[in-house]
């Protein structure tokens, strides 16, 4: 069972509500978000374009931007490299338009995830010494390619790095020596000299950022290079970067351009995906939008989702965007097999004891280990690592992590077991030979310092508030909350002693659940389950009994009596706005 902790933080709400012309409820939520000053509050409601950091502070962004204009004087070839991920492909696409916009001459490259792998590799290189390729920019990739940029500078090339990912490292005696390219100019705000304000921007707000240099060095309005803020939004959900500090603004903006996009290939996405520009929000760019850029990249090609974005008539973009849809349709079918696979295996070889699940899984396409990898981790609630056979005889896989564990960092500690490897604290990829696979899994867990508190998932809940306390003018405030995801999620609510005077199922295959929630003040509300509704009914059943729950389904009355923790909304049908209450957790 998950423990439950409410939120405690101590602040003067009604003052901070009178200051800023918000309900102290809300007040509460955002200082649970740890935002304790007036002007980090102020930037939290307010926040715009005006508040965002200058791009030359990132370390080599001007060197960066003086070494595109040389080449694009000399009409030297430029060649853009780029991942086969949402933030990749639209980190590619800025550059790329930004460096065009500029007179360059100018090409791209996104790697095939099973014949390349991740980022810049010798066998990129090779073909572009061959095209002739004078320089290579990297974006959201290169942080880690040291011995790959030494044998491209070997060869005479110049290698600009344009990343986000952590600096790999070696950790000798408890010390930590960064390692280092020689790359002529390296723009990511992880390094340690590089005195940028803020850390988390996905690898296409940092290409943006040069863009901007690039363009202010041209006399390029600077309205014009905020035209890829809608591209740098959806990058930074769909890399599911933090949405707090910069990162906020960068979204909120994103999708006001977004929400008014003129791109055809954006446009054809959003209008194949079932929705209208005016409906984008972050949630419908993670959970609808960015998987069916994803899953290009996972099951054909990433250089797929990229075309999208350069086409300029609408036929061809609708044409591309089904494609994309009905890849990604194919994409949830492999995964729903995949965990079950994974759920298979651990039931069968993974021992208990471990605190990190290290799972094999060799017949699953190693481009969605890392979906299966977040959903194994969602449902033990620890660190997980699905791996699987790659072509070149070894394994690859992907690893999810939970928040007391920083998985980059620990894999640092066993790197000698990788062929390669590189991520976050929360997420990870890595190659390694299969002979190392269960020397992995025991390295890996001997090093682990998880307790067994830190493997129950903690629900953190921002206010106990009675259901019936959640009118519509105070739901309807909580959109200033948005955009909501890592690190800013949506607010929940907790409350006790509520009744099921009704339930009932609806939906297309009978998976949603409709409750009638008689609270305790007598006040009848209306509920919603979206997920899971054979798990709901199974564990009602076991807690108060199969007549108990069938007397709830019939309407009739019943002993069951539930804690439950709600996000409220207004649900709109049929022109008649009503409150509902989306039940996210019960016991």
């Amino acid at each position: 069972m998950a423990k439950w902790l409410l939120t405690t933080k101590k602040a003067d709400f009604q003052k901070i509500g009178e200051q800023f012309h918000i309900h102290p409820v809300t007040a509460r939520i955002i200082r649970n978000r740890d935002l304790i000053e007036e002007e980090d509050i102020r930037l939290y409601l307010e926040g715009s374009e005006a508040d965002l950091y200058a791009p030359a502070l990132l370390k080599d962004a001007d060197k960066t931007v003086q070494i595109l204009k040389e080449k694009i004087a000399q009409q030297k070839s430029i060649r853009v490299i780029g991942d086969y991920d949402i933030d990749g492909v639209m980190a590619t696409y800025i550059l790329v338009s930004g460096l065009r916009r500029c007179g360059a001459l100018v090409s791209m490259q996104i790697p095939d995830r099973i014949h390349d792998g991740y980022g810049l590799n010798r066998q990129l290189i090779k073909k572009a010494i061959e095209e002739n390729i004078d320089t290579i920019v990297t974006c959201d990739n290169g942080i880690a390619a040291i011995e790959e940029i030494a044998y491209a500078k070997e060869l005479g090339m110049t290698v600009l790095v344009t990343d986000h990912h952590a600096i790999p490292y070696e950790e000798v005696d408890g010390i930590r020596r960064y390692k280092t390219s020689i790359a002529d100019a390296i723009v990511n705000p992880h390094q340690e000299d590089c005195t940028y304000p803020y850390k988390e921007l996905c690898g296409a707000a940092v290409a943006w950022k040069v863009i901007c240099l690039l363009y202010e060095a041209y006399g390029i309005s600077k309205e014009e290079a905020n035209d890829f803020l809608e591209n740098v939004g959806f990058a930074t959900v769909g890399d599911v970067m933090p949405l707090m500090g910069e990162n906020r603004i960068l979204v909120k903006e994103g999708l006001k351009r977004l929400r008014k996009t003129k791109n055809p290939g954006m446009r054809a996405l959003i209008a194949q995906c079932e929705l209208a520009p005016e409906q984008i929000t972050a949630g419908r760019i993670g959970f609808r939008l960015g998987p069916c850029i994803n899953a290009s990249g996972r099951l054909d090609t990433a250089k797929r989702s990229l075309e999208l974005f350069f086409q300029t008539e609408m036929e061809q973009a609708v044409i591309i965007a089904n494609e994309l849809v009905q890849l990604n349709n194919e994409r949830k079918a492999f995964t729903e097999n995949g965990v079950k696979q994974a759920i298979a295996y651990y039931e069968e070889n993974v021992c208990e004891k471990d605190a990190v699940l290290v799972i094999y899984l060799p017949e699953v396409h190693e481009s969605i280990a890392g979906i299966i990898a977040g959903r194994i981790r969602e449902r033990y609630y620890k660190p997980t690592f699905i791996l699987t056979d790659a072509e070149d005889g070894g394994l690859k896989g992907s690893g999810r992590s939970i928040e007391e564990y920083s998985m980059y960092e620990e894999m640092c500690k066993c790197q000698e077991l990788f062929t390669k490897f590189g991520g976050h604290p929360m997420a990870a990829g890595l190659s390694l030979e299969k002979e190392n696979l269960e020397l992995f899994r025991t390295k890996i867990n001997a090093l682990c310092t998880l307790t067994d508190a830190d493997l129950i998932e903690k629900i953190r809940i921002d206010v106990d508030m009675p259901m019936d306390y959640a009118y519509p003018e105070l739901i309807q405030e909580f959109d200033i909350l948005e955009p909501f995801g890592k690190d800013n999620p949506r607010p929940v609510f907790a409350d006790r002693g509520i009744r099921i005077r009704r339930m009932w199922t609806i939906g297309k295959n009978n998976d949603t659940l409709k409750f009638e929630f008689l609270t305790k003040n007598g006040v009848s509300v209306s509920g919603i389950r979206f997920r899971d509704k054979d798990v709901v009914v199974e564990y009602l059943e076991k807690k108060f009994g199969k007549e108990q729950v069938e007397a709830a389904f019939m309407g009739r009355s019943n002993n069951i009596e539930l804690s439950i923790i709600y996000n409220p909304e207004i649900n709109h049908f049929r022109g008649v706005d009503t409150v509902q209450f989306i039940v996210e957790h019960y016991q």
